[in-house]
């Protein structure tokens, strides 16, 4: 009798340990294709015990983020270095934003601030997955008649040609979160964006752990001035693509308290008091109904560029004006003269839902039940839902800082002895530019100081 209950005893002790190795091996193998189930064409992702967290935290649910690039990495890239085609693309693409953005600010004479380099780097990179109608209206819209290809090329010379010191940095970071449970992305499209963009790619639950995660890695890939980016996730989100711009410069002379004085500045709704830093600059900016400067930066790639429609013109009128032709055309015809400036300390942010201006620029499939993003999946219907963009930036006497981030949610279903004079003591038009192709990297109209 006690050799048959030993019997027993032992007979359910392997029945327990065959059943606790079967339920291990069921959650390792989920884990490991939590993304996916094809190994060709789509990404899979890695086990959950190991992947890295996106947002660097260590909590029990940021640890359920898998890295679905611990098997792809960057290879070298086909580039082409900027020329007048791409600058003025570009160019174009940044004005037509700009301006989108501007006749929805005239209605309330609010303050505007957008990255056009930040949206177009994002919109790149998800047109990478695009297909058919959706991809040439995209394609039309950031590059004109330069290819997808192209663009990419252009745009990956363009950030490795990005110069970096103590007193400038300039810095951007890409990134891809996937919904972990039923979607298959193909691995063509996570590979292009490493090679051209080395955008990191994430497998995550989108629960309330990954909104956290999402809003930490923005807020420290912008150095916390974009702290929250999102303030809610769609249950219908699929994927979230993410690019941050990071400019953090010094002037290439940093004004003294003694260049420092209050004058008044005439906001569109009565005069304010303002710190005004005053200076001379050499490079003197002469349009159409403005007259503008330019402020290098240290190192001197980069300028804050301003220009001050005349004391008739409305400022966003003014705005509605300008061409991508007309303003490299100014930029590239700046005079060497003595200007007397006069630059308001001032701190700005904005946040744009760019889905209700996009369509309307030209890219309207996109958003619509004929989207086509089979190049990201094939086995999920796949459609933009919202594009958040926000800015922020601050001027004062030792030079500028300022941080943009777009997130797409893709879901399912001369020499002068005259001095001029630009003193910008009411609203005006202002820009950080890189001095090599003229292209902004921010662009904004500052309507008030207070």
């Amino acid at each position: 009798m006690k050799k048959f209950i030993r019997m027993i005893c032992l007979l359910i002790a392997a029945v327990l340990l065959l059943a606790g190795c079967a339920k291990g091996s069921v959650t390792n193998e989920t884990a490991a294709t939590a993304t996916g189930v094809t190994n060709e064409t789509a990404a899979t992702a890695a086990p959950a015990e190991t992947a890295a967290s996106p947002a660097g935290t260590t909590t029990p649910a940021a640890a359920l983020a898998a890295d679905l690039m611990a098997n792809i990495s960057a290879r070298e890239a086909q580039t082409k270095a900027a020329d007048d085609k791409f600058v003025s693309a570009q160019m174009s693409f940044d004005l037509a934003l700009f301006k989108a953005l501007a006749k929805k600010c005239r209605q309330s004479s609010e303050t505007l601030l957008v990255s056009p380099l930040s949206v177009a780097l994002a919109l790149a990179m998800i047109a990478n997955g695009a297909a058919g109608q959706t991809r040439e209206e995209m394609e039309t819209l950031l590059g004109g008649e330069i290819s997808l290809e192209d663009l990419n090329a252009y745009l990956c010379a363009y950030l490795a040609s990005i110069p970096e010191n103590e007193k400038c940095k300039f810095t951007f970071a890409d990134s891809i979160w996937l919904r972990n449970r039923d979607l298959t992305v193909k691995t063509d499209f996570l590979q292009t964006n490493a090679d051209y963009y080395n955008a990191g790619a994430y497998a995550v639950p989108f629960d309330e752990e990954t909104l956290k995660q999402v809003n930490e890695w923005v807020s420290d890939h912008t150095d916390g001035m974009i702290e929250r980016i999102l303030d809610k996730l769609s249950p219908d989100t699929a994927l979230l693509l993410i690019n941050t711009l990071c400019f953090d410069a010094e002037w290439e002379t940093i004004y003294d308290e003694s260049n420092i004085t209050e004058m008044t500045f005439y906001a569109p709704d009565g005069e304010q008091t303002a710190e005004m830093m005053c200076s001379r600059e050499s490079v003197f900016l002469r349009g159409d109904r403005a007259t503008g400067f330019l402020k290098p930066y240290a190192g001197g790639r980069y300028s804050f560029a301003a220009l001050l429609p005349d004391a008739e013109t409305d400022v966003f009128e003014y705005a509605s004006t300008l061409t991508a032709q007309g303003l490299l055309d100014m930029l590239k015809n700046a005079e060497s003269e003595n200007v007397s400036v006069r630059i308001p300390k001032f701190k700005s942010e904005n946040k744009w839902e760019l889905e209700k201006y996009l369509p309307a620029l030209g890219m309207p499939t996109a958003f619509s039940g004929g989207a086509d993003f089979s190049g990201i999946s094939e086995t999920n219907a796949l459609v933009i839902g919202a594009v958040t963009h926000k800015t922020f930036i601050e001027v004062n006497e030792r030079g500028t800082k300022a941080g943009a981030a777009t997130v797409i949610d893709i879901r399912d279903g001369g020499i002068s002895l005259t001095t001029q004079f630009v003193w910008l003591d009411r609203p005006f038009v202002y820009m950080i530019i890189d001095n090599e192709t003229n292209l902004p990297i921010f662009m904004g109209i500052q309507t008030s100081v207070a």
